[in-house]
């Protein structure tokens, strides 16, 4: 068993540029000398650019992109330096500090390879991975089965995993049948909804149905609105582009035509 001690060493180069972005952060929030828009922000602020440079990492990723997937990863990390240095100033914690606190975790979370448990196949880790991330929410007094799932998730994943969670206690369709009907009822429930706020509900009520039933299918129903958000971008650019003349000014029958005669091409 290889002790944690004796990892592979960081590769060279790599703590020098990570102190020189820490460094240049430290300017730019200098509140003498520092960036005036930097200086400005805080936790809140910049927590929807950190989501937006995640959402980056997973586009360049998607598109096989590996230049841009470089500077993209830089730019998150850049947003995790920000929320460390506002951190540091405010006396809450380091960038050493949650580089060892993610450090220690890995090693917690991975005992057939950092500690004395046996080596098992990926179900077994998967088992365990698990079972250590529920003593850890304990810990944490989060004794809910759906504490923990943070709201900043997206609205369809954080469905899925309030749902998984829920599964996890015996709070679930025993088969695909149940949520299929479900997704029925909560349709007719929209048609019938008499008002904006009912609407807003039992669309809302739709949408969790779906993707119940997505899950149980399984199906990723974040992968595969994605999916569908790219595809009809892809056919929209090509409608435009075929179009005889300003897309804008066509009858809806013109533009209907073209979507059809994209769709049949590809």
């Amino acid at each position: 068993m290889t002790p944690p001690s004796s990892a592979t060493a960081m590769p060279s180069g790599t703590a020098e540029a990570i102190q020189r972005l820490v460094a240049i952060m430290a300017r730019l929030r200098d509140p003498e000398s520092g960036c005036a828009w930097d200086v400005a922000q805080d936790f809140a602020s910049i927590a929807p650019y950190t989501i937006e440079e995640a959402y980056e990492v997973a586009d360049a990723i998607a598109r096989g992109d590996m230049e841009d997937l470089k500077g993209e990863l830089g730019d998150l990390q850049l947003q995790v330096v920000f929320h460390a240095r506002m951190a540091e100033e405010a006396g809450h914690f380091t960038l050493a500090d949650v580089i060892d606190t993610i450090a220690r975790k890995m090693e917690a979370r991975h005992p057939h390879i950092f500690g004395a448990a046996p080596a098992t196949d990926a179900a077994g880790v998967r088992a365990s991975w698990e079972t250590i991330k529920a003593e850890e929410r304990a810990a944490r007094r989060e004794t809910g089965a759906l504490d923990g799932v943070a709201l900043g998730l997206p609205a369809l994943l954080r469905a899925e995993k309030l749902q998984r969670r829920a599964a996890r206690v015996g709070f679930d369709w025993p088969d695909a049948a149940g949520p299929r009907a479900k997704v029925a009822e909560e349709w007719a429930e929209l048609d019938a909804a008499a008002s904006p706020e009912a609407r807003l509900e039992e669309f809302g009520d739709l949408l969790f149905a779906m993707v119940n039933y997505a899950r149980h299918v399984g199906i990723d129903a974040e992968a595969a609105l994605r999916a569908a958000n790219a595809k009809f971008e892809r056919r929209f650019k090509a409608m435009e582009q075929r179009a005889p003349e300003d897309f804008a000014t066509l009858p809806l029958a013109a533009q209907e035509a073209l979507w059809q005669a994209v769709k049949d091409a590809e």
